[in-house]
């Protein structure tokens, strides 16, 4: 697995790449729709792959692991196999599921025991078994084991807690090195890093990580309970630090639109979020001139196309009025509708990113595309 830089913006720190795996390239920046569960909610793989357009997806070790379980993902042949998608996969560590069952965890130096939020039944992650946890899934990507510190924890339980993320880290790497792939094909994992709104901590946490990146990087613990300004402000600390090429950086669990944009314009290539689907199960659509809430009256005869400027397959077929009667009738099909149009939306916004930065005109674009996406219709 490798990642290589192929153009750069001008005046900005935003690029494009392409990840190589075995289950196909990546064009960066890009945008991985989350499947919790081994499935994106709401949406068929035909239309990820095929209007979507979704390069890469995400599953979750935590809820995998309890259910269905690593006995059944490892006779599938594992999460590929399982849900039948032939495109790059990342699973997240497990981390941040865990350290928010806040009352029904413990954190100790070796790992992390927790009750299940399924039958309460008593779990350990630690560094090692969250490696061969996710080896069993399988994912292209894996993510490092670390504690996703709280937005607003001040600075010696931040410098605490990354020290903790950073043992964890040399074990998992570790215990990495020592297995292998169980089914033919590489795996890379990505250290993260941590070190919550202090500059110091995240210098120190980029310069440590680093010795353990192959591929790509992550920052975690932003979009936590932190002000957006401070995300940006830990973002333009930590990419800096980050080597021009060969290694990815991804900003876990962000964000809006113009969260991604502005992120994009500081330097970072990968990105996730449950908001597309979860805000489109609850009748919010990002569209290309504003942010629609599909519930308004407004919209009741309003048969134009959900977005105009749309590039899928319900934004041209469906009307708003349509959508509308299909919430205010309760109907699944409203939820899958929009979520299929966020996710195409988000797709199409790092899509439209990569041709600007291509073409040298990033900076003047995005300026103008957070203007209208960041507008309510």
């Amino acid at each position: 697995m490798k990642f290589t830089k192929i153009a750069q913006a001008p005046g900005s720190a935003a690029r494009c790449g392409i990840l190589t795996t075995d289950h196909g390239q990546i064009e960066t920046p890009i945008f991985m729709p989350v499947g919790t569960v081994g499935s994106v909610k709401g949406v068929y793989h035909r239309d990820l792959k095929d209007d979507i357009e979704a390069q890469i997806i995400l599953g979750n070790t935590y809820h995998l692991y309890l259910r269905p379980g690593l006995d059944i993902l490892k006779a599938a042949g594992g999460l590929h196999k399982f849900i039948g998608w032939d495109r790059p996969i990342l699973t997240d560590s497990g981390g941040f599921q865990v350290f928010s069952l806040t009352g029904i965890r413990k954190l100790t130096p070796d790992g992390c025991t927790f009750a299940s939020h399924i039958d309460g039944s008593r779990h350990t992650f630690t560094p090692e078994n969250n490696v061969d946890t996710q080896r069993v899934i399988g994912a292209d990507i894996m993510m490092a084991l670390d504690e996703c510190c709280p937005g607003d924890a001040d600075y010696n339980y931040a410098k605490k807690s990354l020290k903790l993320t950073q043992n964890w880290l040399e074990r998992y790497a570790k215990r990495f090195k020592e297995t292998e792939p169980l089914y033919g094909y590489d795996q890379a994992f990505f250290p993260i890093i941590q070190g919550c709104v202090y500059p110091d901590l995240r210098v120190q946490a980029a310069e440590h990580a680093l010795g353990f990146a192959d591929a790509g990087i992550a920052i975690g613990g932003l979009a936590v309970g932190e002000p957006t300004e401070k995300m940006y402000e830990m973002l333009e600390t930590v990419c800096p630090v980050l080597p021009e090429d060969g290694v990815a950086r991804y900003l876990m669990g962000v964000g809006t639109p113009a969260n991604l944009l502005e992120a994009i314009d500081r330097g970072v290539d990968m990105f996730d979020c449950v908001m597309p689907t979860r805000n489109g199960r609850n009748g919010m659509l990002f569209t290309w001139n504003g942010i629609m809430n599909m519930r308004n009256k407004k919209w009741e005869d309003d048969f134009s196309p959900l977005d105009p400027m749309g590039t899928s397959f319900v934004d041209s077929h469906y009307t708003k009025a349509y959508l509308r009667h299909l919430f205010i009738a309760g109907e699944m099909f409203a939820a899958m509708i929009a979520s299929e149009h966020n996710l195409a939306f988000y797709l199409d916004v790092v899509r439209q990113a990569r041709a600007h930065i291509k073409a040298g005109d990033f900076r003047q674009w995005k300026e103008e595309a957070v203007r209208k996406l960041t507008s309510r219709m």
